[in-house]
């Protein structure tokens, strides 16, 4: 049987609201102080990347298992939301100890990292595609469309490119997160004061979404493959879950079981209409615009998730493997670089089966995928330590090799809030 890429048109970014994070933070009251690492969320986020970079192989084994597979949400969701969770964190902890204006300073540079890392990821498929099309390498995911306009028309390509209007695959969900960046300042205030205000403009702009998207910037017809404005709903979420007590006050109350129960109930029947009633992939618009059926799915799923950190199964499994909380810390760089291993591992399975379901050469793939994003997550430090001490010996060449240590250490601000500590609450307060 021939195969095709479950997520050939998207990036599922970008872990499982897997994600009330740590069984401190579950237990705790919001913003509360804590001496623990986040052990759950360096795991959680780890696990989210490795499952993106798995998903987007079209004839990977271990994508058979992943959530796509039952659910109508995916690993984007997850990852989205934790986005929001963790930036939360990082916010309050820098606030407190710096200042508000420093934590809003910061989060704006974080938003032009992020358009860095998608220049550079949209750069990485484009080069990918090219060397793969050099060696007659013929698989549906190369971004050849691009690569073919770039060849054609290079200066108007790359200014589509550096204004977010063409989004070679797999770098689509960057600009949707350096849009995010741009929107803590305001959110973060909202969400620790006015939350029901910041949760109600979020749903109204979430609902209006789909008819806003034409006025993204985009070549032609071609919409995003996420669409911010939608998507922003899960973001908040994320911020809200870690500002405010939600799970933590619903939980205790005594008819809190029940909301498990409906939870659970959701979830089954999610898994049973994608199993059995709609197998076939669904709309692309369905993700882009983030549909509710996919938000719901998601959020059944990640109240029972939150039961398992409050009940300390999460934080066992992370500790007993502490290798894939080790990607989860080294986020944006294991993210640019699950995109390379994705694009060339996908392309030359796809290559050697002629897109037939092979078994052995399917789990050989995913071993080598896995493999390669944790070499990548071990050789980080020691990347950077090394860049860092070319640029002390040279200092007339500083600036170029400055920015190659950006993107060869990890910049992630979730990284950051898993090693802080979270601060008490003010009282008033992720193809083409």
């Amino acid at each position: 049987m021939r195969y095709h890429s479950p997520f050939s048109a998207n990036l599922t970014l970008t872990v499982t609201h897997l994600a009330c994070v740590a069984r401190e933070t579950v237990l705790a009251t919001p913003m509360q102080k804590s001496q623990h690492r986040f052990v759950e969320l360096d795991f959680f986020r780890g696990l989210v990347l490795l499952i993106i970079v798995v998903d987007h192989i079209g004839g990977s084994i271990l994508s058979r298992f992943t959530l796509h597979a039952y659910a109508l949400c995916d690993a984007a969701e997850v990852f989205v939301f934790l986005g929001g969770f963790a930036t939360a964190t990082a916010y309050a902890a820098l606030a407190q100890r710096r200042t508000d204006a420093v934590a809003r300073n910061r989060f704006l540079k974080r938003s032009l990292e992020i358009y860095r890392a998608f220049l550079v990821t949209a750069g990485l498929m484009l080069l990918v595609s090219a060397v793969m099309v050099a060696f007659s390498v013929d698989a549906p995911n190369l971004a050849t469309n691009d690569l073919d306009d770039l060849i054609d028309a290079p200066l108007a390509s790359l200014g589509e490119i550096l204004l977010f209007r063409r989004q070679p695959y797999l770098a689509s969900v960057l600009p949707m997160y350096a849009f995010f960046a741009l929107m803590v300042p305001v959110v973060l205030p909202l969400a620790r004061s006015k939350p029901w205000l910041l949760l109600a403009g979020s749903v109204a702009l979430w609902a209006g979404a789909p008819h806003l998207a034409g006025w993204l910037p985009g070549v032609g017809d071609t919409p995003w493959d996420f669409n911010p404005l939608a998507w922003q709903l899960m973001f908040v979420l994320g911020v809200i879950a870690r500002c405010q007590p939600v799970y933590q006050r619903v939980a205790a109350r005594r008819w809190g079981w029940v909301v498990t129960l409906l939870a659970a109930g959701g979830v089954g029947a999610a898994a049973y209409y994608k199993l059995a009633i709609e197998t076939a992939p669904l709309d692309a618009g369905f993700k882009q615009n983030l549909m509710g059926l996919r938000a719901l799915n998601f959020l059944a799923i990640a109240w029972l998730v939150a039961d398992l950190v409050r009940f300390g199964w999460a934080s066992k499994i992370a500790q007993r493997l502490p290798w894939i909380s080790l990607i989860g810390r080294k986020g944006l760089v294991c993210f640019v670089a699950g995109t390379v291993i994705s694009l060339v591992v996908d392309s030359l399975l796809y290559q050697a089966t002629d897109g037939l379901l092979d078994v052995p050469l399917g789990l050989a793939a995913d071993a080598i995928a896995v493999g390669s994003l944790l070499f990548v997550a071990w050789a980080t430090e020691p990347v950077s330590r090394f860049v860092a001490s070319c640029v002390s010996r040279q200092p007339d060449r500083a600036a170029g090799i400055a920015g190659l240590a950006h993107i060869a250490r990890p910049i992630d601000t979730a990284s950051a809030s898993s090693r802080s500590t979270a601060p008490s609450a003010p009282s008033s307060t992720p193809g083409r």
